[in-house]
């Protein structure tokens, strides 16, 4: 046994899997968004979980370490349009920028490492399912999360909603139902990267 730091309850506890997953472990670490190089905070993320990924696999867990990119987004399009270079080759770029340094490191490859723009049709259908389970609601061709309508929202970062100041992080926007809103799908803007969906033309 070993003891892991649980966010949740917020102290140490010790670790243990699903019952129905038998010595299986399933690992997901929020990948890189690819449109600058790698900076130390993203080494010392990465290399972190590495050593947990290690450690796992030493006791003898079956390990499925999932590490994703975001390589469609607002500073993307936005880092496009300032250099002339299309989308897919910028973060192509920074993505074999980003192997280059984790392998540098020393960081074992996950198991997997899926990209947004190869997972459209699995989150337009996660969307869906959160819409008709009343957590978001389609605007305009947007779809934006409804913060309010989840009790435990913010449980395990602690922060409480109404401290989050609006513009900071979520853009301010009158069509919103509540300030703390966010997008989780943005209608198609001329000229940018899009997919059909049922709330119209658009991207994560």
């Amino acid at each position: 046994d070993f003891m892991i730091y649980n966010t949740l309850s917020r102290k140490k506890e010790v670790f243990t899997t699903r019952e129905d997953q038998g010595n299986r472990v399933g690992m997901y670490v929020c990948g890189v968004t690819v449109y600058d190089f790698s900076h130390i905070g993203h080494a010392r993320a990465y290399v972190s979980f590495d050593v947990l990924y290690r450690y796992l696999m030493s006791k003898g867990y079956d390990v499925t370490y999932c590490r994703n990119f975001t390589d469609v987004d607002d500073k993307i399009i936005k880092r496009s349009t300032e250099t002339g270079i299309s989308p897919e080759d910028l973060t192509n770029r920074f993505i074999a920028e980003f192997h280059k340094d984790v392998e540098s490191l020393y960081c074992l490859p996950p198991s997997v490492e899926p990209k947004v723009t190869e997972s459209i049709p699995s989150i337009v259908a996660m969307i869906g399912t959160i819409i008709d389970n009343g957590h978001a609601y389609a605007v305009d061709g947007d779809v934006y999360f409804n913060v309010p309508s989840l009790n435990e929202y913010g449980v395990l970062s602690g922060r409480n909603t109404e401290d989050n100041r609006a513009g900071e992080r979520v853009s301010v926007d009158a069509r919103k139902k509540h300030p703390a809103d966010f997008a989780l799908w943005k209608a198609a803007k001329e000229g940018e990267i899009s997919w059909e969906s049922p709330w119209g033309p658009g991207r994560p």
